[in-house]
């Protein structure tokens, strides 16, 4: 299948795209330091929000509802940000203003969050919170795209995905970290929320911005050529320009991109399942509580730190693991793989009634975290052109947030009526929908993509 017109090769008797200088590993490395700020700070959100909310007052049944920040501000946010991205001109460059914008945002919702007096206010922070890292993510994904050649584009956004295992690991398992050092698990502040809960915001407070620092003193953005900048010039300023450009792009979004779409409904879906009730479905299979106010509870989130820790450093691992395996097998199989790995995985979880055991499963989800943070990208890359790549990372994270939404508002209708009311089916009902997804990336068609990246166009049918 060949690429809508956009997203092909250059016109006949056009110039070749010149070459990007290539960088060595370190240098990839030290670009994508500040990816793992990014990501401390959704491991906490991912961790700990559904605890917090259970420590203020929450039901069960209304927890997604209170997750819709994260969605809601990424569609809103990243495709606009992402076209005004592509059409910014400063002396720092089009992407650096928005790291630095959003990396200060987070480590104010990050500093505050653990203080929250009441639910209303925790809610009102993850929005600023998330607002924060969706200003930050898609320029980051761009600035990867603009920073390095096509030949490298794998590397680049595995490299991303390794500090996304990474900085969650980290995230994941600090409160467990603060217990061994001598904080006391079940000492807690006025609201309920424990002290070792606070101390791991206030450090992802720290890593949020200094991450970012790290970033932009290091790796600066490739100067523009004369042509790139009259092209920019020439673009229409303003928020009603961004809004038309995300339309335009819409309409001209190529066809390996919708057809990922698909994959994304199932693939998110169950990712925010999992993400919101994992603690409540360990504190029930390990503890048989549901009382948050209860030591066995504390002693669920601590325990789905250590086995989140664990996933996300498999996920660290396996990132560059999958570099010679994705040039190998393309991709597009690489992922329908990991998917069906973290899939059958989830689908064991709620039977394990061993603390021990449950770290055997998060092999298959650490695996597919690192795919899903790598491959999509590596798919949607090379169907995109380089003068949109702000714009359509921003589009393509619809993909991700309208799935969330579509859960925040479907679950609570049906938790208590065909899920029982418990929190261990939710996590079932994950690793079906991950198996869905595992099935319709095989239909996605990304010879071109995979092309361009330097896999082979033998293997597989990519």
């Amino acid at each position: 299948m060949a690429t809508p017109a956009p997203a092909a090769a250059p016109p006949a008797g056009a110039p070749p795209a010149p070459r990007k200088p290539t960088l060595s590993f370190w240098q990839i490395v030290n670009m994508n330091v500040g990816f793992f700020g990014i990501q401390y700070s959704f491991g906490l959100q991912q961790s700990n929000m559904s605890p917090i909310y259970r420590y203020l007052g929450a039901d069960e049944a209304s927890l997604p509802l209170l997750w819709l920040a994260g969605p809601m501000t990424g569609l809103i946010v990243q495709p606009i940000v992402g076209a005004m991205s592509d059409r910014t001109l400063s002396p720092r460059g089009r992407r650096t203003p928005y790291f630095l914008t959003g990396a200060v945002l987070c480590s104010v919702a990050l500093l505050f969050m653990p203080y929250s007096p009441a639910l209303w206010a925790a809610a009102g922070l993850l929005w600023i919170l998330d607002a924060g890292n969706n200003v930050t993510m898609e320029p980051y994904r761009a600035f990867v795209s603009d920073r390095l050649d096509r030949s490298q584009h794998s590397i680049g956004f595995l490299t991303q995905s390794a500090f996304t295992g990474l900085g969650q690991t980290l995230s994941y398992l600090t409160p467990s970290i603060l217990v061994v050092l001598g904080l006391n698990r079940d000492l807690v502040n006025g609201r309920g929320i424990p002290y070792v809960t606070v101390g791991a915001f206030l450090i992802g407070a720290f890593f949020s911005l200094s991450s970012i620092w790290w970033t932009v003193r290091t790796t600066p953005e490739l100067p523009l050529t004369a042509d790139e900048r009259a092209r920019i010039e020439a673009l229409p300023r303003g928020m009603g320009a961004a809004l038309r450009e995300v339309a335009e792009a819409m309409r001209q979004m190529p066809t390996t991109m919708k057809q990922l779409a698909v994959m994304k409904l199932f693939q998110w879906y169950a990712m925010f399942c999992y993400w919101q009730y994992i603690v409540l479905a360990i504190a029930r299979t390990l503890f048989d509580t549901n009382d948050a106010g209860s030591a066995g509870f504390r002693e669920a989130g601590l325990v789905n730190g250590q086995i989140g820790g664990f996933y996300n450093f498999v996920a660290f691992v396996a990132a560059f693991a999958m570099v010679p395996l994705t040039r190998r097998l393309g991709p597009k199989v690489t992922h329908a793989l990991s998917l069906t790995a973290a899939g059958l995985a989830m689908l064991w979880i709620p039977t394990i009634d061993s603390r021990a055991l449950l770290f055997v499963p998060m092999l298959g989800v650490g695996v597919a975290w690192a795919s899903i943070m790598g491959n999509p990208y590596v798919m949607l890359a090379g169907s995109i052109p380089p003068e949109r790549v702000g714009v359509y990372m921003g589009i393509f994270n619809m993909f991700i947030v309208i799935p969330m939404m579509i859960q925040i508002f479907t679950l609570p209708l049906y938790y208590d009526s065909l899920l029982g009311g418990n929190p261990a089916n939710v996590i079932r009902l994950a690793g079906a929908l991950l198996l869905c997804a595992a099935v319709t990336v095989l239909f996605v068609r990304s010879g071109a993509a995979a092309r361009a990246h330097g896999i082979p166009a033998r293997v597989g049918g990519h």
